[in-house]
């Protein structure tokens, strides 16, 4: 087998699961603090990158890393102020719902707005060429969406860890009477919360846009892909998101290599397996909603 071949898939695999991760993680976060399944946060991945096609000419490429988010995060807040916040007290259900409801809407305004066809989105001039170190080659662009991803990720852990409202989500998580006892105004945590996992998705559609085609159902490449990720990690579980995310990504691109009739469904029979074993996922021991 040649050593190169298997090391830079191997490193595509990383690329692919940091960027599962990273949409995860927002879809994990969200879960955690509202208890609410976000169907339509692949919507906002593909949103992510349709304002990163859209702003580029402007801003150029590493503008849109921080404008196309932000643009994500203030439609998230809109739709969680206008939509989700009246259901808080409702049936769980009806979000589930309501989120699904969303996800349609949200592709079918992308495919009036900007079209049903695929829309080129080129990797930016500096990060064109390739990087051969030993026997690893690859893109310069896929290392840098593997650094920009590693140091979102650590950004994530310290905000979560080390920031007062990163206490407020963890412990709001765990109980939230409690917290708003303390004086803390949870519906505005639960807005910003939603606007911050929308926004990570949207960051994954930036990053993704060069590697995917833009187009409207861009949005079902991103969604599968983050359930199969937090089911397999346990759901809510930031350090399961990780390690699955990970699984998923070096699994689908070891089968587009050596086995490309079962690119589509391995990760499926990874989350299978990992269930069979472990229901609850790989670190989701205890049912709380956000680890």
């Amino acid at each position: 087998m040649d050593v190169m071949l298997l090391t830079s898939q191997l490193v595509n695999g990383l690329v692919l699961g940091f960027l599962f991760v990273l949409i995860a993680v927002g879809l994990s976060i969200i879960f955690g603090m509202l208890g609410l399944v976000n169907f339509a946060h692949g919507a906002f991945f593909a949103l992510g990158a349709y304002f990163a096609w859209t702003l580029q000419p402007y801003v150029g490429s590493v503008g849109v890393l921080f404008l196309a988010p932000l643009c994500v995060f203030g439609v998230g807040i809109v739709a969680e102020r206008l939509l989700l916040r009246p259901l808080y007290d409702k049936e769980p259900l009806l979000g589930l719902l309501l989120t699904f409801g969303l996800a349609l809407f949200i592709e079918e305004a992308i495919r009036t707005i900007w079209g049903s066809i695929g829309h080129p989105y080129d990797a930016p001039e500096f990060l064109s060429g390739f990087v051969h170190y030993g026997p690893v080659f690859v893109t310069q662009y896929r290392l840098a969406v593997l650094v920009i991803t590693v140091l979102l990720l650590i950004g994530i852990w310290l905000f979560l860890e080390k920031t007062r409202f990163g206490r407020i989500i963890r412990a709001g998580s765990r109980d939230g009477e409690m917290v708003n006892m303390l004086g803390v105004n949870l519906k505005r945590v639960f807005t910003l919360v939603f606007g911050l996992g929308t926004a990570l998705a949207g960051i994954a559609g930036v990053l993704a846009a060069p590697l995917w085609s833009v187009v409207p159902s861009i949005s079902e490449q991103a969604i599968m892909p983050a359930f199969v990720v937090v089911t397999i990690g346990g759901l809510g579980s930031l350090r399961g998101a990780i390690v699955s995310g990970l699984l998923v990504g070096i699994s689908v691109a070891m089968a587009i290599q050596f086995w490309p009739a079962a690119s589509s469904a391995v990760m499926y029979l990874l989350m299978v397996a990992v269930l069979l074993v472990r229901p609850r996922g790989l670190f989701g021991e205890t049912w709380e909603r956000f680890e």
